[in-house]
């Protein structure tokens, strides 16, 4: 049976030990806050192709659809990669769906409209807080500045209507912070775990813990429960600092709680289970940064997933730590709970596997 006493007595003992070390405090509280300050200090620069989704309600009319040329014309630039949204669908219900800013809209009578020279205007969505937004919005005016000079001589024809979508972010900083705690909720619990299990396997720590009442599993739950713990605090002190050194603008929920909660869980049992199943620290450490590096620049921790290639965005899919940052920006940044609930079930399934896994593979002593 598991027995909540030795769990607690286990948790107590490493948090001490654990603050008392000055350079593990340093990265698991500090160093995430300094990527902040730096970031929303001086992070610039736009990706160079962007996801918009459109919608084409054009319908045909003097055998042409002007609809799907202006369509073709913005997906062969190089700016931006257009993804079409079925009529049938909500557009911005569909927006908030996909966690998206950027989408335009083609309105039903555009090609009649074009042809016999009546202003028609574009709807392009966008959000104030997205470094894309307005790079689409200039874009789609500038194609359509052209079709205006091809046909009527730059007499204004086609013209844009911008709207938002439900967001109440303003600023890259509102958008970085869950990926700054997605990459605390990495880094802390997996590259400890990592070094102290393949140290405490090194230095028969282990086999001295058979010798007493303490069990693998209790070990294992106290170690995740004491990272927990520090993802919640580092998540805190990152929010205040963006709140209060950046005015960043942060959507609080109780879902947050499932990611806080599985996201440390999930990456103490992998650490551990990369530690245990390697055969020297040193060898663990190599594979630990295997493992971690991919998923810190992947993921969506820096960089926005839309912005990779086709085949990057694919792998993105297939990492952990994918459906933290997804999760904790569906319910910062978009409130879009529909979303964020099949992030955590996919987390949940994940965390699962590697949990018991780790409770498996982990041995007091090696054969």
């Amino acid at each position: 049976m598991v027995s909540l006493r030795r769990i607690y007595v286990d948790f107590k003992v490493f948090s001490i030990g654990y603050l008392r070390n000055k350079f593990g405090l340093f990265f698991g509280l500090i160093f995430p806050v300094i990527l902040i300050l730096i970031f929303g200090a001086i992070f610039s620069g736009d990706p160079e192709t962007i996801n918009v989704y459109a919608q084409n309600q054009d319908t045909d009319a003097f055998g042409q659809n002007i609809g799907n040329e202006f369509l073709t014309a913005l997906n062969e630039s190089s700016t931006m990669r257009v993804i079409t949204v079925d009529i049938s669908e909500n557009f911005p219900d569909y927006l908030a769906a996909h966690s998206a800013a950027d989408g335009i809209i083609i309105p039903h009578s555009f090609t009649e409209d074009y042809i016999l020279g009546q202003h028609v205007n574009i709807t392009v969505y966008g959000s104030p807080a997205s470094s894309t937004s307005g790079i689409v919005s200039g874009t789609v005016n500038g194609y359509a500045n052209y079709f205006n000079l091809q046909r009527f001589n730059g007499t204004i024809v086609i013209g844009l209507t911008s709207t938002t979508v439900n967001t109440k972010q303003t600023s890259y900083i509102d958008f970085l912070i869950p990926g700054l705690v997605g990459f605390s909720i990495l880094t802390n619990p997996m590259f400890s775990l990592v070094n102290i299990a393949a140290d405490y396997k090194k230095n028969k720590l282990f086999k001295q813990l058979s010798l007493t009442p303490l069990t693998k599993m209790e070990w294992l739950i106290a170690k995740v429960l004491f990272y927990i713990v520090l993802s919640l605090a580092g998540f805190l002190l990152m929010v205040g600092v963006g709140v209060f050194a950046f005015g960043a603008h942060i959507t609080l929920s109780l879902w947050l709680i499932p990611f806080l909660f599985l996201g440390p869980m999930l990456f103490a049992s992998l650490g551990m289970l990369v530690g245990t199943v390697t055969k020297n620290p040193e060898t663990a450490g190599v594979i630990g940064n295997i493992v971690t590096f991919p998923m810190m620049f992947l993921a969506g921790t820096f960089f926005p997933i839309d912005s990779m290639p086709g085949y990057l965005q694919s792998v993105a899919h297939v990492l952990p730590l994918f459906y933290v940052t997804e999760g904790l920006n569906n319910v910062m940044v978009y409130n879009n709970i529909s979303s964020a609930l099949i992030d955590v079930a996919v987390l949940g399934v994940i965390t699962l596997v590697i949990f018991i896994l780790a409770v498996k593979l982990f041995k007091w002593r090696e054969d």
